[in-house]
């Protein structure tokens, strides 16, 4: 994933080891200097809590087993995410032992009360669901989960009204529904509009740009905040760019690598609450977390990134 003739990971490395706290700063805004280290933070419209645009995502990466050969990166992913800010660690049951390793980890370290928990429930059925949710506290070692959200619309009326439930019993915090491919997106809009919702999260890129019509607007009418999964299109992106340069005006949005260059343009829309790519890989981590600190791109360069892309 990294560019050869660009600032390699390793260097981001480095560049990263200097970070602060985050502090807060307008969504519709470019982000502060690069040179002050803050960690950009987006307000739940619902209630205004502010969360660290740069999530942490788990699809694939945090499958593993017990051992501690499976385990390190991932101690250090999860270990280096918090020092730099990171909040948001997104699962489900349907990504394997992904719950189990992430509340593993998250007590070893002694951060589970520093993150914001989000899962899913995925299945179909009153019972069958309050048995995963059940099971998805026990794995990610919490009574309370921050977010718990309809995984691809399954059965989500029904789920829904157990979400809200739990909600009112102060279980869950936030509910949201999910999916991860532009045909739902018509399903999804319908959700939107009729249910009264705390999160939605979708599928959204600079490759993959069709939520920009209905969905991110939607949002933001709707005042449900945005988590955005497959912010590098799979790694669809990285195989585009493989073997070119960035452009030298990257560096107006305080941007050292492509992984930045296109998580940036995510966050540079002010609809979106916060952007969850997935990795195993420390250095990918760091990376990943620098699109967060600087300058973000305003809708005219934002605009000049996708062309760029679109004509490579």
């Amino acid at each position: 994933m990294e560019n050869p003739r660009s600032p390699s990971r390793r260097e981001i490395l480095r560049l990263a080891a200097g970070a602060t706290a985050a502090v807060m700063m307008p969504p519709t805004l470019a982000a502060a200097p690069a040179s002050s280290q803050s960690q950009l933070l987006r307000k739940i419209p619902k209630g205004g809590e502010a969360l660290p645009a740069m999530g942490l995502g788990s699809s694939r990466t945090f499958d593993v087993g017990s051992t501690a050969a499976e385990r390190n990166a991932l101690r250090e992913v999860l270990k280096l995410f918090v020092e730099q800010g990171g909040r948001v660690v997104d699962s489900s049951p349907m990504y394997g032992e992904s719950e189990r390793v992430i509340g593993d980890l998250a007590a070893e370290l002694g951060v589970s009360e520093k993150l914001f928990m989000a899962t899913k429930v995925w299945t179909s059925g009153r019972d069958a669901g309050i048995r995963q949710m059940e099971e998805s506290l026990k794995l990610l070692r919490t009574r309370r989960m921050d977010l718990m959200q309809v995984h691809n619309l399954s059965d989500w009326k029904t789920q829904l009204k157990t979400l809200r439930e739990w909600k009112a019993r102060g279980i869950i915090r936030y509910i949201g529904i999910t999916h991860y491919t532009e045909s739902a997106y018509d399903d999804l809009a319908k959700v939107m509009q009729a249910e009264d919702l705390d999160f939605v999260q979708f599928n959204y890129s600079i490759a993959e740009r069709a939520a920009e019509q209905r969905l991110l607007p939607l949002a933001q009418e709707r005042q449900i905040a945005v988590l955005v999964n497959r912010p590098f299109a799979r790694s669809g992106l990285f195989e585009k760019v493989r073997g070119k340069d960035l452009p030298p005006w990257a560096g107006e949005i305080d941007c050292r690598s492509w992984a930045q260059f296109f998580l940036k343009y995510i966050l540079g829309h002010s609809a979106v609450t916060c952007a969850i790519p997935a990795t195993s890989k420390p250095k990918h981590l760091l990376d990943n977390m620098q699109a967060g600190l600087g300058r973000l791109p305003d809708a005219a360069t934002r605009e000049r990134m996708a062309r760029l892309v679109a004509e490579l």
